[in-house]
């Protein structure tokens, strides 16, 4: 494991800005913000934030929207040596009271933020904007005699040991969890570190010379994009509007080179390019992540892009652990098709059996994983700490197995199940093999009451353009994978997938829009 060693974090970030002078790097709308404005703006903000009592072990929770003021608060409170708090797109006000009920003593509000709405949840705590939000403190605006220091050095004053920033989870299993992060290890991560990038690692920053951005800069993975952008020499591109739906037109407008989406964007973005052709060839660099990819839909996305598509998997609580490439498609055709990739060299992969044993490649089981950039627990929940952090290694919950190439392949989560007649049945091999009959595009299972077994398994499934896969069919390519008590009872076919706003499925809310009495296998 590699110890935080140089500079506090995040030093490299601020030392590239100085260095890069004049050049571009952020397009927001029609302007265009240098690296010396950034950094400007960085100190400047950081100067009222210090005015503020902001320091030390102060707990921040940051909107920041997507915006250059955005990146720039962000890092003027990690400068600064604050614990923040990334506030999430589409919090309920029950979970942004159980955010702030962590230890906040300051709100900062972007320009572009959402979630202002949740706002009168904070009582008292003191709120700052990078703009004229009412009730809140402008941080750019004149002020008292540091205000102004936007040309003196910055200097990173992150404790080591102290928790950096705390990132909260979709709350899918009730209240969302910190997981926090310390200076340490996000000084250990590899994006900001160029020379310990990769041959892979390198050709995927190489393509984001234009790096769309789009959602939010609470996600570490925009953020994780924006700086691999900006150490690349690229820029982050921010377009004020996005036509709907909008990737191939911005794309092309734009003249992208490189993104990051989810894969229900990418499934999306093959299906707008199927009915409205636009040019998409200057696209180098695609990062699909946030799940599971259907083989078939990462062939079908390589044919339409080219050698652009990688595919990541990561966690909240440990960061990014494994990378498929363009080259890994080439070299290892299915192989890698049914796999999201290698290792990183400094992410350990462990594959252990139910009584905490290491399994040999190729046989399926709870996915361990161990990086130096990995968060240390869930803020202010031992328990559940505990329970997933295990002698230094990090508990995925997902489900998989390495093969002798060193992929790995997920094939489900560990609590992602369903219980038919006392027997466990999980739901992610479902889904795959469903996913294999070609009239289907995208299959999600989740359980549902019934009154003779507990528990059936209802599956929702997209069907492919055009088609309408029997559901007679459907159940016997199951049962004959994987048997009877796998078989849906109910199969509903459903128009789109709902997108939570953490960017993955959201089965239980198709569950409940689409559900329909009657439609069984």
């Amino acid at each position: 494991m590699r110890a935080q060693s140089g500079p506090a974090y995040p030093q490299a970030i601020i030392d590239l800005l100085e260095k890069a002078g004049d050049r571009p790097c952020f397009e927001h709308g029609g302007r265009v913000v240098t690296a010396e404005e950034t950094l400007a703006t960085m100190r400047r903000l950081a100067a009222a934030m210090r005015e503020a009592g902001i320091g030390p072990g102060t707990g921040v929770a940051m909107l920041p929207g997507i915006s250059p003021e955005g990146f720039a608060a962000m890092f003027a409170a990690y400068a600064l040596g604050a614990r923040v708090s990334a506030v999430r797109p589409g919090l309920t006000a029950g979970q942004f009271t159980h955010l702030l009920a962590g230890g906040v003593d300051a709100i900062v509000i972007g320009p572009t933020s959402g979630g202002l709405d949740l706002l009168p949840a904070a009582g008292g705590i003191p709120r700052y904007s990078l703009g004229s939000h009412p009730g809140a403190t402008d941080l750019l605006a004149g002020g008292g005699p540091d205000r102004d220091r936007s040309d003196e050095p910055l200097v990173a004053g992150g404790r080591p040991d102290d928790i950096a920033r705390i990132t909260y989870t979709s709350g899918s299993t009730g209240q969302p969890k910190g997981c926090a992060i310390t200076y340490r290890a996000l000084a250990a991560d590899w994006t900001c570190a160029p020379d310990r990038w990769t041959p892979a690692m390198a050709e995927l920053a190489g393509g984001l010379d234009r790096c769309l951005l789009f959602g939010t800069l609470s996600s570490p993975v925009v953020m994780n994009y924006v700086l691999l952008c900006l150490f690349h020499g690229g820029v982050a591109v921010i377009p004020e509007e996005y036509p709907q739906p909008f990737f191939p037109a911005v794309v092309q407008r734009y003249a992208i080179t490189g993104t990051i989406m989810t894969v229900p964007r990418l499934y999306q973005m093959l299906d707008v390019l199927r009915e409205h052709p636009v040019d998409v060839s200057s696209l180098r660099s695609v990062m699909v992540s946030g799940s599971t990819l259907n083989p078939r839909r990462l062939a079908a996305a390589t044919r339409r892009l080219g050698p652009a598509v990688f595919q990541a998997y990561g966690q909240s609580e440990a960061g990014s652990l494994t990378l498929l490439t363009p080259d890994d498609l080439r070299r290892h055709g299915e192989t890698a098709l049914s796999s999201v990739g290698r290792p990183h060299p400094e992410a350990e992969v462990s594959v252990r059996d139910e009584d905490d044993r290491p399994l040999p490649a190729g046989t399926t089981g709870e996915i361990y994983v161990r990086t130096p950039w990995q968060t240390s627990g869930y803020w202010g929940d031992p328990q559940q700490t505990a329970e997933v952090y295990v002698d230094g290694w990090v508990r995925t919950r997902d489900l998989g197995h390495l093969d002798a190439e060193g992929f790995l392949h997920l094939t489900g989560r560990t609590r992602d199940i369903v219980i038919v007649n006392a027997m466990v049945y999980y739901a992610g091999p479902i889904e795959q093999v469903l996913a294999l009959h070609p009239d289907v595009d995208q299959a999600y299972v989740v359980g549902v009451p019934d009154k003779r077994t507990g528990e059936a398994v209802h599956a929702l499934v997209r069907p492919a353009a055009g088609r309408t896969p029997p559901r007679e069919q459907l159940a016997a390519l199951v049962r004959d994978t994987l048997g009877d008590g796998s078989v849906p009872g109910i199969i509903t076919y459903i128009p789109e997938v709902i997108v939570a706003p953490s960017g993955k499925p959201d089965k239980r809310a198709m569950l409940a829009r689409y559900a329909a009495p009657g439609a069984t296998a």
